[in-house]
């Protein structure tokens, strides 16, 4: 039962998360009043991250579809298919979501979403990696040393290394013997 609960508490934080990252992140973006200066490209659509691992979540926004318009978005180009984009805080925005399936191929696909009204289409690029610096990778397998099995398997040769470091522990505690009684070396 925690185990689920768990579960849900971190997944309703990566959706929340994911949606703060885009608000946060196209704040910097949003377009001024009247046109009057540098902003979100109205005709384009911002993908954040633009490089996601499999099984990744994705956000887009556009601009685009005016104030207050919704759009579909269709990311079938990764295997992810269609994904509603809803109007957001910011003035005249649409955000969407989706998850990169874990089955998607590394690449770089096209994400497309449609104006709800008056069919606008707009576009932007998502690149699939199968690593990310944020997720880092564990190694696997022992290390490569070189002196692990420079033997080999064979049994007898370990026998007689066994054997060789059995006289030589023997010898040295004879020796430390006697110099410890006074016979002298």
């Amino acid at each position: 039962m925690r185990r689920t609960a768990r579960r849900t508490a971190r997944r309703a934080a990566h959706v929340l998360t994911g949606t703060a990252l885009t608000v946060i992140a196209t704040a910097g973006f949003a377009a001024p009043a009247q046109g009057a200066g540098t902003g979100t490209d109205a005709g384009s659509l911002e993908v954040y991250p633009s490089t996601a691992v499999p099984g990744g979540q994705v956000s887009v926004n556009t601009a685009a579809c005016g104030d207050g318009g919704a759009a579909t978005g269709d990311a079938g180009a990764v295997g992810a298919g269609r994904f509603p984009l809803a109007p957001s805080a910011h003035e005249g925005e649409a955000i969407g979501q989706f998850r990169v399936p874990p089955s998607a191929q590394p690449g770089t696909y096209e994400i497309v979403a449609e104006c709800a009204a008056g069919g606008r289409r707009v576009t932007g690029d998502l690149v699939v990696v199968l690593a990310s610096d944020r997720q880092p990778v564990h190694p696997r397998g022992s290390v490569k040393t070189g002196v692990g099995g420079a033997l080999g398997p064979d049994p007898v040769q370990t026998a007689a290394g066994v054997a060789a470091l059995a006289v030589a522990a023997a010898g040295g505690t004879w020796l430390l013997h006697r110099r410890a009684r006074g016979d002298g070396i």
